[in-house]
């Protein structure tokens, strides 16, 4: 670290040297809410003229990868000729709908491994097992019991969220602090009530936190839905496009994909911190 000593002249002394310490990055030392935007936004910044530098100066066949300009305009061409507002909305709808299903079913199912022991030692050890395998695996099974339409694309998302919740719920809920579990009984509280005063309560942050995540993970195995037997949806695109080479629109519908995740984890974050303010007191 660099120093720089100024004299500071005081009547009726010798000058005493100020010694002003240089300001570096420190471990865990937060930054301004600007500094940090400016920060993001510089990434996608130099990102796109690497991006741009590398395809409209000629290095990269645009058979490979179309510039930053060719995307826009492919991407425009896709809303204003190929009806992409209705495959936007068909994505969003089965990855809603699947992370919804999988949220009604899982998050009671963790709170009750995550209370009660006995629970936990049944469904844990084959919820543990399922969370490791792929949900592109189940798709040939559910196209022969669930067939090429909505249900198929709903239920691999649904398999592709459902085990992760589970676990990661009973984990945040199974985590609650003891001494006031061990207050609440004290005050007369029963089985029921703690669950329902105390751990639910208690867990409520991280549960939150959890779905937040794994929605962005549900995103993910949409695309895998869609590659199969899909008529409609951002996957559907960007497989059409690939057998075309079109590169231009199979860039400009990742980038959807992204700007849309990028949303509902914003408005994820935004409802978190408003409905759970507390927890950061």
């Amino acid at each position: 670290m660099q120093t720089h000593s100024v004299s500071t002249p005081v009547r009726g002394m010798a000058s005493v040297p100020v010694v002003r310490r240089k300001r570096s990055i420190k471990p865990l030392d937060p930054i301004s809410p600007r500094l940090q935007s400016l920060l993001g936004m510089g990434f996608f910044v130099l990102f796109v003229l690497v991006w741009a530098g590398f395809t409209l100066g000629g290095w990269v066949s645009p058979t490979f990868l179309a510039s930053p300009v060719t995307m826009v305009q492919e991407g425009w061409l896709l809303f204003t000729e190929y009806n992409f507002l209705h495959d936007i909305g068909m994505t969003v709808w089965r990855v809603m709908g699947g992370f919804l299903l999988a949220t009604a079913i899982a998050v009671p199912l963790g709170i009750a491994m995550g209370a009660y022991k006995p629970v936990e030692a049944f469904f844990e050890p084959f919820i543990s097992f399922c969370r490791y395998l792929p949900a592109s695996a189940f798709i040939p099974l559910l196209i022969l019991w669930a067939g090429i339409g909505e249900t198929q694309k709903l239920l691999v998302i649904f398999i592709g969220s459902v085990f992760q919740i589970v676990l990661m719920v009973a984990v945040t809920v199974g985590g609650a602090r003891r001494d006031l579990v061990e207050a609440a009984y004290t005050l007369g509280a029963g089985s029921s009530g703690i669950v329902r005063r105390v751990l639910i309560p208690g867990a409520a942050p991280g549960i939150a936190e959890t779905l937040r995540l794994v929605l962005g993970w549900a995103w993910t195995y949409v695309i895998v839905a869609e590659l199969i037997g899909s008529a409609s949806g951002i996957g559907h695109m960007i497989m059409d496009s690939q057998a075309l080479l079109n590169t231009g629109q199979i860039i400009f519908g990742i980038i959807i994909i992204g700007i849309i995740g990028l949303i509902s984890d914003l408005a994820f974050k935004t409802l978190n911190r408003r409905l759970f303010a507390w927890s950061n007191l």
